[in-house]
Protein backbone atom coordinates (compact mmCIF):
# COMPACT_ATOMS: atom_id res chain seq x y z
CA UNK A 1 0.00 0.00 0.00
CA UNK A 2 1.46 3.52 -0.64
CA UNK A 3 2.05 5.78 1.94
CA UNK A 4 -1.16 8.00 2.89
CA UNK A 5 0.20 11.96 2.17
CA UNK A 6 -2.20 14.40 3.86
CA UNK A 7 -1.79 18.00 3.24
CA UNK A 8 -4.54 21.22 2.72
CA UNK A 9 -3.57 24.69 1.29
CA UNK A 10 -4.70 26.12 4.18
CA UNK A 11 -1.92 25.00 6.02
CA UNK A 12 -0.31 27.96 4.05
CA UNK A 13 -2.48 30.44 4.92
CA UNK A 14 -1.07 31.00 8.87
CA UNK A 15 1.53 33.31 8.58
CA UNK A 16 3.48 34.98 11.92
CA UNK A 17 5.08 37.79 9.96
CA UNK A 18 8.59 38.34 8.02
CA UNK A 19 11.61 36.47 9.84
CA UNK A 20 9.34 34.38 11.72
CA UNK A 21 10.76 30.46 11.43
CA UNK A 22 7.57 28.94 12.18
CA UNK A 23 6.66 30.19 7.83
CA UNK A 24 4.58 29.14 5.45
CA UNK A 25 7.54 28.27 3.05
CA UNK A 26 8.38 24.97 5.05
CA UNK A 27 5.64 23.18 3.49
CA UNK A 28 6.35 24.09 -0.21
CA UNK A 29 10.21 23.34 0.32
CA UNK A 30 8.85 19.84 1.42
CA UNK A 31 6.18 19.54 -1.52
CA UNK A 32 8.99 20.68 -4.14
CA UNK A 33 11.45 18.13 -2.84
CA UNK A 34 9.01 15.37 -3.04
CA UNK A 35 8.06 16.55 -6.00
CA UNK A 36 11.57 16.07 -7.98
CA UNK A 37 12.81 13.13 -5.82
CA UNK A 38 9.49 11.60 -7.39
CA UNK A 39 8.13 10.14 -3.52
CA UNK A 40 5.07 11.78 -4.09
CA UNK A 41 4.16 9.34 -6.99
CA UNK A 42 4.40 6.76 -4.45
CA UNK A 43 1.95 8.46 -2.11
CA UNK A 44 -1.55 8.63 -2.54
CA UNK A 45 -2.69 12.28 -1.53
CA UNK A 46 -5.42 13.14 0.90
CA UNK A 47 -7.06 16.43 1.65
CA UNK A 48 -6.61 17.36 5.25
CA UNK A 49 -10.10 17.75 6.99
CA UNK A 50 -11.20 20.18 10.02
CA UNK A 51 -10.71 18.74 13.05
CA UNK A 52 -14.42 19.25 15.01
CA UNK A 53 -14.51 20.18 18.39
CA UNK A 54 -15.11 16.87 19.66
CA UNK A 55 -12.47 15.55 18.86
CA UNK A 56 -10.23 18.71 19.79
CA UNK A 57 -11.79 18.26 23.50
CA UNK A 58 -10.71 15.32 23.80
CA UNK A 59 -7.18 16.99 24.60
CA UNK A 60 -8.03 20.45 24.72
CA UNK A 61 -10.26 22.60 26.98
CA UNK A 62 -13.39 24.53 25.56
CA UNK A 63 -12.21 27.94 26.81
CA UNK A 64 -9.28 27.48 24.97
CA UNK A 65 -10.75 25.97 21.92
CA UNK A 66 -13.16 28.91 22.06
CA UNK A 67 -10.16 31.74 22.19
CA UNK A 68 -7.99 30.05 19.05
CA UNK A 69 -11.35 29.34 16.88
CA UNK A 70 -13.02 32.48 18.05
CA UNK A 71 -10.14 34.85 16.17
CA UNK A 72 -11.52 33.64 12.65
CA UNK A 73 -12.37 36.89 10.66
CA UNK A 74 -10.64 39.52 12.95
CA UNK A 75 -7.88 41.58 12.32
CA UNK A 76 -4.32 42.07 13.17
CA UNK A 77 -1.83 39.35 15.74
CA UNK A 78 -3.13 38.60 18.74
CA UNK A 79 0.10 37.08 20.74
CA UNK A 80 -0.46 33.68 22.98
CA UNK A 81 3.16 33.95 23.67
CA UNK A 82 5.99 35.44 22.89
CA UNK A 83 6.63 33.85 19.98
CA UNK A 84 3.00 32.36 19.06
CA UNK A 85 0.58 34.35 17.62
CA UNK A 86 -3.05 34.50 16.45
CA UNK A 87 -3.89 35.76 12.88
CA UNK A 88 -7.46 35.49 11.19
CA UNK A 89 -5.87 32.21 9.13
CA UNK A 90 -4.81 30.52 12.18
CA UNK A 91 -7.79 28.76 13.18
CA UNK A 92 -8.51 27.21 10.14
CA UNK A 93 -5.08 26.55 9.63
CA UNK A 94 -5.00 24.89 12.94
CA UNK A 95 -8.26 23.12 12.18
CA UNK A 96 -6.37 21.58 9.30
CA UNK A 97 -3.03 20.78 10.55
CA UNK A 98 -5.09 18.78 13.32
CA UNK A 99 -7.91 16.93 11.40
CA UNK A 100 -5.32 15.51 9.49
CA UNK A 101 -3.97 13.59 12.25
CA UNK A 102 -7.53 12.05 13.14
CA UNK A 103 -7.92 11.38 9.43
CA UNK A 104 -4.63 9.82 9.31
CA UNK A 105 -5.31 7.73 11.82
CA UNK A 106 -8.11 6.73 10.34
CA UNK A 107 -6.74 5.72 7.02
CA UNK A 108 -4.14 3.33 9.00
CA UNK A 109 -6.84 1.82 11.43
CA UNK A 110 -8.72 1.11 8.92
CA UNK A 111 -5.93 -0.82 6.78
CA UNK A 112 -6.60 1.58 3.55
CA UNK A 113 -2.75 2.62 4.54
CA UNK A 114 -0.06 0.82 6.41
CA UNK A 115 1.89 4.15 7.16
CA UNK A 116 0.72 8.22 6.38
CA UNK A 117 2.49 11.38 6.88
CA UNK A 118 0.91 14.43 7.53
CA UNK A 119 2.98 17.76 6.12
CA UNK A 120 0.89 19.86 8.04
CA UNK A 121 1.42 24.15 9.97
CA UNK A 122 1.16 25.18 12.77
CA UNK A 123 2.65 22.50 14.32
CA UNK A 124 1.25 21.33 17.73
CA UNK A 125 3.64 19.12 20.32
CA UNK A 126 4.33 22.47 22.94
CA UNK A 127 0.25 22.68 22.84
CA UNK A 128 -0.51 22.32 26.51
CA UNK A 129 -4.28 21.63 27.17
CA UNK A 130 -5.17 24.84 28.34
CA UNK A 131 -2.02 26.89 26.58
CA UNK A 132 -0.52 28.03 23.06
CA UNK A 133 3.59 27.83 23.53
CA UNK A 134 6.25 27.17 21.17
CA UNK A 135 4.67 28.20 17.21
CA UNK A 136 2.14 25.20 18.28
CA UNK A 137 -2.05 25.85 18.78
CA UNK A 138 -3.70 22.31 18.83
CA UNK A 139 -1.72 19.55 19.79
CA UNK A 140 -1.73 17.36 16.67
CA UNK A 141 -0.31 14.20 17.40
CA UNK A 142 -2.07 14.31 20.87
CA UNK A 143 -5.43 14.62 18.99
CA UNK A 144 -4.62 11.85 16.64
CA UNK A 145 -3.45 9.39 19.86
CA UNK A 146 -6.58 10.27 21.54
CA UNK A 147 -8.71 9.65 18.55
CA UNK A 148 -7.19 6.26 18.17
CA UNK A 149 -7.46 5.12 21.56
CA UNK A 150 -11.51 6.61 21.62
CA UNK A 151 -12.56 5.67 18.70
CA UNK A 152 -10.48 2.28 17.85
CA UNK A 153 -10.26 1.10 21.55
CA UNK A 154 -6.47 0.55 21.48
CA UNK A 155 -5.12 0.10 24.66
CA UNK A 156 -1.10 1.13 23.75
CA UNK A 157 -0.45 3.88 21.41
CA UNK A 158 3.39 5.07 21.07
CA UNK A 159 4.97 8.78 19.88
CA UNK A 160 8.30 9.01 19.55
CA UNK A 161 9.38 12.74 19.66
CA UNK A 162 12.88 12.70 18.16
CA UNK A 163 12.22 16.79 17.63
CA UNK A 164 14.97 19.02 18.83
CA UNK A 165 13.10 20.57 21.69
CA UNK A 166 10.98 18.23 24.22
CA UNK A 167 7.19 17.54 23.62
CA UNK A 168 6.23 19.63 26.71
CA UNK A 169 2.53 19.45 25.78
CA UNK A 170 2.56 16.10 24.45
CA UNK A 171 3.90 15.26 27.91
CA UNK A 172 1.40 17.44 30.52
CA UNK A 173 -1.64 15.91 28.13
CA UNK A 174 -0.94 12.22 28.37
CA UNK A 175 1.06 12.68 32.11
CA UNK A 176 -1.66 10.51 33.64
CA UNK A 177 -2.63 8.17 30.85
CA UNK A 178 -0.59 4.58 30.71
CA UNK A 179 -2.48 3.84 27.54
CA UNK A 180 0.16 6.53 25.68
CA UNK A 181 3.82 6.14 25.93
CA UNK A 182 5.67 9.32 24.98
CA UNK A 183 9.46 9.10 24.03
CA UNK A 184 10.91 12.44 23.74
CA UNK A 185 14.54 13.21 22.69
CA UNK A 186 15.89 16.84 23.21
CA UNK A 187 18.40 18.96 23.74
CA UNK A 188 18.41 20.45 27.44
CA UNK A 189 18.79 22.59 28.83
CA UNK A 190 16.94 24.46 25.99
CA UNK A 191 13.23 25.61 25.14
CA UNK A 192 11.16 24.90 26.94
CA UNK A 193 13.12 23.76 29.73
CA UNK A 194 11.11 20.57 30.95
CA UNK A 195 11.39 17.12 30.52
CA UNK A 196 14.57 16.51 32.48
CA UNK A 197 13.00 15.74 35.70
CA UNK A 198 10.08 13.96 34.67
CA UNK A 199 9.89 10.27 36.22
CA UNK A 200 6.96 8.13 34.67
CA UNK A 201 7.12 4.65 32.94
CA UNK A 202 5.23 5.76 30.16
CA UNK A 203 7.19 8.88 29.61
CA UNK A 204 10.09 8.43 28.31
CA UNK A 205 12.26 11.51 28.41
CA UNK A 206 16.09 11.42 26.99
CA UNK A 207 17.36 15.22 27.36
CA UNK A 208 20.95 15.19 25.29
CA UNK A 209 23.70 18.07 25.19
CA UNK A 210 24.08 20.90 22.53
CA UNK A 211 26.43 19.24 20.54
CA UNK A 212 25.38 16.26 20.51
CA UNK A 213 26.24 14.18 17.38
CA UNK A 214 24.40 11.17 15.63
CA UNK A 215 26.48 8.55 17.16
CA UNK A 216 25.47 9.75 20.77
CA UNK A 217 21.73 10.42 19.82
CA UNK A 218 21.64 6.74 18.54
CA UNK A 219 23.16 5.49 21.36
CA UNK A 220 20.34 7.58 23.80
CA UNK A 221 17.51 5.95 21.55
CA UNK A 222 18.73 2.29 21.59
CA UNK A 223 20.05 2.32 25.11
CA UNK A 224 16.49 4.51 26.45
CA UNK A 225 13.74 4.60 24.38
CA UNK A 226 13.74 1.00 21.87
CA UNK A 227 13.65 -1.00 25.15
CA UNK A 228 10.94 0.97 27.00
CA UNK A 229 8.90 0.65 23.47
CA UNK A 230 9.33 -3.48 23.13
CA UNK A 231 7.93 -3.54 26.42
CA UNK A 232 5.43 -1.55 25.80
CA UNK A 233 4.50 -3.57 22.60
CA UNK A 234 2.22 -0.62 20.96
CA UNK A 235 -0.55 -1.44 18.64
CA UNK A 236 0.01 1.92 16.76
CA UNK A 237 2.89 3.92 16.60
CA UNK A 238 3.21 8.40 16.15
CA UNK A 239 6.04 10.14 15.03
CA UNK A 240 6.46 13.63 15.95
CA UNK A 241 8.75 14.47 13.16
CA UNK A 242 10.78 17.26 14.12
CA UNK A 243 14.19 17.84 11.98
CA UNK A 244 15.32 20.53 13.95
CA UNK A 245 17.84 19.09 15.90
CA UNK A 246 19.73 18.76 12.16
CA UNK A 247 23.31 19.97 12.27
CA UNK A 248 22.42 23.09 9.26
CA UNK A 249 19.41 24.74 11.76
CA UNK A 250 20.17 27.34 13.24
CA UNK A 251 17.65 27.39 15.85
CA UNK A 252 19.76 24.76 17.73
CA UNK A 253 23.37 23.51 18.49
CA UNK A 254 23.01 19.38 17.52
CA UNK A 255 24.52 17.59 15.18
CA UNK A 256 22.67 15.20 13.50
CA UNK A 257 22.29 14.29 9.72
CA UNK A 258 20.03 12.85 7.19
CA UNK A 259 21.34 9.65 8.00
CA UNK A 260 20.22 9.75 12.16
CA UNK A 261 16.76 10.56 10.74
CA UNK A 262 17.01 7.64 8.12
CA UNK A 263 18.30 5.48 11.28
CA UNK A 264 15.75 6.55 13.91
CA UNK A 265 12.74 5.89 11.22
CA UNK A 266 13.74 2.74 10.45
CA UNK A 267 13.83 1.61 14.43
CA UNK A 268 10.51 3.08 14.54
CA UNK A 269 9.51 1.08 11.54
CA UNK A 270 11.14 -2.49 12.91
CA UNK A 271 8.94 -1.76 16.24
CA UNK A 272 5.97 -1.19 14.31
CA UNK A 273 6.75 -4.13 12.21
CA UNK A 274 7.25 -6.66 15.70
CA UNK A 275 4.21 -5.09 17.49
CA UNK A 276 1.69 -2.83 15.14
CA UNK A 277 1.07 -4.36 12.31
CA UNK A 278 3.65 -1.81 10.02
CA UNK A 279 1.03 1.33 11.34
CA UNK A 280 2.52 4.40 11.70
CA UNK A 281 1.72 7.87 11.58
CA UNK A 282 4.17 10.40 11.46
CA UNK A 283 3.62 14.26 11.27
CA UNK A 284 5.92 17.41 10.97
CA UNK A 285 6.78 19.33 13.52
CA UNK A 286 9.76 21.53 13.82
CA UNK A 287 12.90 22.09 11.08
CA UNK A 288 13.59 25.40 9.98
CA UNK A 289 16.61 25.43 7.98
CA UNK A 290 14.68 24.79 4.39
CA UNK A 291 16.82 22.70 2.54
CA UNK A 292 17.98 20.08 5.48
CA UNK A 293 14.12 20.18 6.23
CA UNK A 294 13.20 19.16 2.45
CA UNK A 295 16.43 16.77 2.61
CA UNK A 296 15.55 15.20 6.04
CA UNK A 297 11.53 14.60 5.35
CA UNK A 298 12.45 13.00 1.86
CA UNK A 299 14.96 10.36 3.83
CA UNK A 300 12.01 10.10 6.45
CA UNK A 301 9.09 9.48 3.82
CA UNK A 302 11.61 7.02 1.65
CA UNK A 303 12.12 4.64 4.67
CA UNK A 304 8.35 4.58 5.58
CA UNK A 305 7.26 3.89 1.70
CA UNK A 306 10.29 1.38 1.87
CA UNK A 307 11.78 2.86 -1.24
Amino acid sequence: MPLAYLYHPDCLLHDMGTGHPERPSRISAIEEKLRVSHLMDLARYYEAPLATRQQLARVHGTKYIDTVLNFEGKEGYTYLDPDTMLTPQTPQAALRAAGALTHATDLVLTKKHNVAFCNIRPPGHHALRNQAMGFCFFNNVAVGVAHAIEEYGLERVAIMDFDVHHGNGTEEIFANDPRVMLCSTFQHPFYPGSGADTVSDHIINVPLPAGTTGEKFREAVTTQCLPALHQFAPQLIFISAGFDAHEDDGISMMRLQVDDYIWVTQQMLEIADKYAEGQIVSTLEGGYELQALAQSVAAHLKVLIRA
